[in-house]
């Protein structure tokens, strides 16, 4: 203090004052040093392929934020100056872990791991060291916990530590419905196999997102016919009017070669987003308590705002939400207004109950004032499922779907989040409410579902598809559809316009699956005594080069009277490698499909051909789906050669 001996007061507390001012600026320089970040971008391949891996974990060492590689293989993160290294992870590869140093673009080769996956641990909130653990941990088999009968659990790589928690992981409160497979029938006894078509493909997404965080999904959330269905196929579109054309192939079956393959294949008209009619949409939201991790509500958020993104100045927009009560958030909007409708979307927060019931029934209301005479009327709803307030049961829910449907408004089902997934609810409500569903667990998902499929997720170019196959006797011994479980229909259902079927969108595809068994051929799965009083056979033609006949029944969106389409299957398979890589692959994903299941009817499915024959079926693969099921069926076959999980 003795500088400022003889200094006017004034003088030394403006001296005073000026030293302070410049230490708060270097003080504020270096924080803002220490904080300053730059965006790193690249993708990431496999080291063997050189394909690009989807859902890569790319993190900063000692940082718990990251983002994930997309359907390119892309990753863009934003890093501190400090951060000296970037960790790319991924179920079945080898983590990698690559020096920032000065470099913007880094591009990354991750090598397939080698280790079986053989420590399954259960987890929840945290970790335990083994030391840390008290009381015995013993061993059960894998199949085990694809079987559901242990609680919670996740496949870790070879460790010399187990570690566990109390509260399961996948199966902690999420429902699915029991699955019955279908078997084989014969067609002396069960000439005709009927159902309603499925454009569904949140089982794949679901499954997706077990495999990728290292554990086998339970056997009722594989739903063969959603995971074939998730891919588009390259097929011929409709001639003249009709809104969607039938394609058929057989070839030998890639499990059983002394069996068939038989696909039926549905291709929906494409129409030009601006020839689309206006759409009358009201996002109904799930804005509980449930709803607040990041993988529910914020990915809801931003998927709807990709939503928004697609809107014309003709459609409209209403907002409602749902938690302890339900209420209207955004009144019928412009889609032109996308700003007001964003402002909206972002101002949503997630805490409560969820009064699922009042929402739904809200939300008809809304679209009810709104409704737009020939146009799209449309509820969004975006929802883990999980309805605990009000009308909860699955089977209430569909009574008032059922009776809501009628009044021309169809429903689209956004499903997010994990631990929580009502799989069941949604998957009743887009089945009975004339709707779709698909499970959204990241924003590649999301942009697929909204923005690429934005047609065939929005816009109903055909409604209450059925399909009617009636199969020849004197060529197929018996036959079995693969999947379509929730979906099948009473033979009489078939021509009843008062039984609905499914709905396709703009651009769809349908592929459906038979396995035959030829006649003649000897099969376990048809040893049964002859009958005492029935007929075994039937009168058919004996020169009938006919194995089947595939009948369409479909009704267009403003109509309540149906219409028929049908084609003949002749007798005359392919060899498999003769056939479309579109038959192919479906195979593959139908394979991989029973192999989940572990299904009673997979015979002779294997790993190894199933993933050879996926690879070998590509084709061009744009969006990278492809690629993406080979490396999922990889990483599968290693979780499959787990045989000790660790539990309690």
């Amino acid at each position: 203090m003795e500088i400022f001996q003889g200094m006017h007061p004034r003088r030394k507390f403006n001296n005073m004052k000026g030293k302070i001012l410049l230490v708060m600026l270097f003080l504020a320089l270096v924080s803002f040093r220490n904080t300053a970040t730059r965006t790193i971008t690249g993708h990431v391949y496999d080291a063997n392929d050189k394909n690009p891996i989807i859902g890569v974990s790319v993190t900063v060492e000692g940082e718990k934020a990251g983002v994930s590689t997309d359907a390119n293989g892309y990753y863009s993160i934003k890093v501190q100056e400090g951060g000296k290294v970037l960790s790319f992870a991924m179920v079945g590869y080898e983590t990698k872990k690559v020096k920032i140093a000065k470099l913007d673009k880094l591009d990354v080769q991750l090598v397939p791991s080698n280790n079986v996956l053989s420590e399954v641990v259960v987890i929840g909130y945290g970790t335990q060291e083994r030391k840390e653990l008290s009381g015995a941990v013993s061993t059960v088999a894998a199949n085990e916990v694809l079987q559901g009968k242990v609680a919670g659990v996740q496949i870790r790589g070879h460790s010399s530590k187990r570690v566990r928690m109390p509260e399961p992981v996948y199966r902690h409160n999420e429902s699915y419905k029991e699955i019955t497979e279908n078997r084989f029938l014969k067609p002396s006894a069960s000439p005709l196999s009927t159902f309603a078509i499925d454009v569904d493909n949140a089982s794949y997404s679901n499954v997706r997102r077990f495999i990728n965080a290292g554990q086998l999904p339970p056997k009722d959330a594989v739903r063969i016919e959603e995971m074939i269905n998730y891919f588009k196929y390259d097929l011929p579109g409709p001639q003249g009017d009709d809104p969607v054309a039938i394609h058929t192939e057989l070839a030998s079956a890639p499990w059983n070669p002394k069996h068939q393959l038989a696909r039926v294949g549905l291709k929906a008209k494409e129409i030009e987003t601006e020839r689309l009619p206006a759409s009358n949409l009201v996002f109904l939201i799930d804005v509980s308590g449930s709803m607040a991790p990041e993988n529910r509500l914020p990915l809801v958020k931003t998927s709807l705002k990709m939503l928004v993104d697609q809107l014309r100045e003709k459609d409209k927009v209403a907002i409602v939400t749902y938690a302890g009560n339900a209420g209207l958030q955004l009144e019928a909007t412009p889609g032109s207004q996308k700003d007001k409708i964003k402002t909206a979307i972002d101002g949503l927060g997630a805490g409560g109950s969820t009064a699922g019931g009042a929402g739904l029934k809200l939300a008809y209301q809304i679209a009810r004032e709104n409704f737009i005479p020939g146009g799209n009327n449309r509820i969004v709803l975006a929802t883990d499922g999980d309805f605990n307030v009000g009308v909860s049961s699955d089977q209430d829910m569909e009574q008032l779907i059922v009776k809501e449907r009628e009044s021309g408004i169809n429903i689209s089902v956004l499903g997010y989040g994990m631990g929580n997934l009502k799989d069941s609810k949604m998957e009743t409500i887009a089945n009975k409410g004339r709707g779709n569903y698909a499970y959204i667990d990241n924003l590649t998902e999301a942009r697929k579902a909204i923005v690429s499929e934005f047609g065939g997720t929005f816009f109903t170019i055909a409604k209450d598809v059925k399909v009617q196959v009636e199969f020849n006797p004197a060529k197929v011994q018996a036959y079995r559809l693969i999947g379509y479980e929730n979906r099948l229909l009473a033979k009489e259902d078939f021509n009843n316009d008062k039984k609905i079927g499914g709905d396709m969108g703009v651009g769809h595809t349908v592929t459906a699956l038979y396995e035959l068994i030829p006649a003649g051929v000897k099969s376990s799965f048809t040893d049964v005594n002859p009958l005492k009083y029935q007929q075994e056979s039937q009168a058919v033609r004996a020169n009938s080069s006919e194995v089947a006949t595939v009948k369409f029944r479909y009704k267009h969106p403003q109509s309540n009277k149906s219409k028929l389409q049908q084609v003949v299957v002749e007798d005359r398979p392919l060899g498999l490698s003769k056939t479309s890589n579109d038959f192919r692959f479906a195979s593959a994903v139908a394979e991989l499909g029973m192999l989940l299941r572990d299904s009673e009817f997979k015979q002779e499915a294997d790993f190894e051909k199933l993933i050879a024959r996926a690879k070998a079926a590509r084709g061009a693969d744009e969006e990278g789906y492809r690629a993406e099921f080979v490396r999922l069926a990889e990483t599968v076959r290693l979780l499959s050669k787990s045989n000790e999980l660790a539990r309690d």
